[in-house]
């Protein structure tokens, strides 16, 4: 990434399985109206911040609750609504056999991985799934591509994985990291802050 470069991450609304605390990863799971209204303050929020975000690149995770999200955000910029990127590498992380699993089932039917991944989440897979080490590469290599400021609609794995590559965080520490619904990070290498 270009320094100088800041991205406007905007995590998508909440879903169904947000609020059921069920492990979404690349599921295609659709915002709920309460997800819509989050996404309409984010877009009123960065309207209010910086009018001319129009000359910013769009893009978005190919996964309908941040398409959604990113429509709605431009309805709320006063932009064409579908007139935006989408790119693979802005998929959440995938958890493979935990997709559309609550986490108090898998309390008791997989306690063993769910320790695992607490004492190593930056490497911890789920079967069949990813690692955060796994969903960074991805980040970094979307993040080589950018040519300019950029707002991103994408998933909480993506908003971590940016906090902890351009702010050098301890990646230990990544499922530590906040990741509201309601809120847009802005970001550049060394510095960010919520809206």
């Amino acid at each position: 990434m270009q320094q100088g470069i800041i991205v406007y991450c905007i995590r998508h609304g909440q879903t169904d399985w947000n609020a059921q605390s069920r492990y979404q990863g690349q599921e295609d799971i659709a915002i709920n109206e309460f997800g819509r209204e989050q996404a309409r303050r984010n877009g009123e929020a960065l309207r209010a911040f910086l009018p001319k975000i129009a000359a910013a690149h769009f893009v978005s995770s190919p996964l309908s609750r941040a398409r959604e999200t990113m429509r709605i955000i431009r309805q709320s910029l006063g932009l064409a609504v579908e007139e935006y990127a989408t790119d693979d590498r802005l998929l959440e992380v995938h958890y493979g056999a935990w997709q559309g699993q609550l986490l108090e089932t898998l309390k008791s039917t997989d306690a063993e991985a769910l320790a695992a991944r607490r004492a190593d989440p930056f490497h911890f897979r789920p079967p069949g799934g990813e690692s955060y080490s796994d969903l960074l590469q991805r980040t970094c290599d979307w993040l080589s591509t950018l040519k300019g400021d950029t707002v991103v609609a994408t998933h909480g794995g993506i908003t971590r994985t940016l906090r902890a590559h351009l702010l050098a965080l301890d990646p230990g520490k990544i499922l530590d990291l906040e990741v509201p619904q309601d809120r847009v990070l802005i970001i550049r290498e060394g510095e960010m802050r919520w809206l």
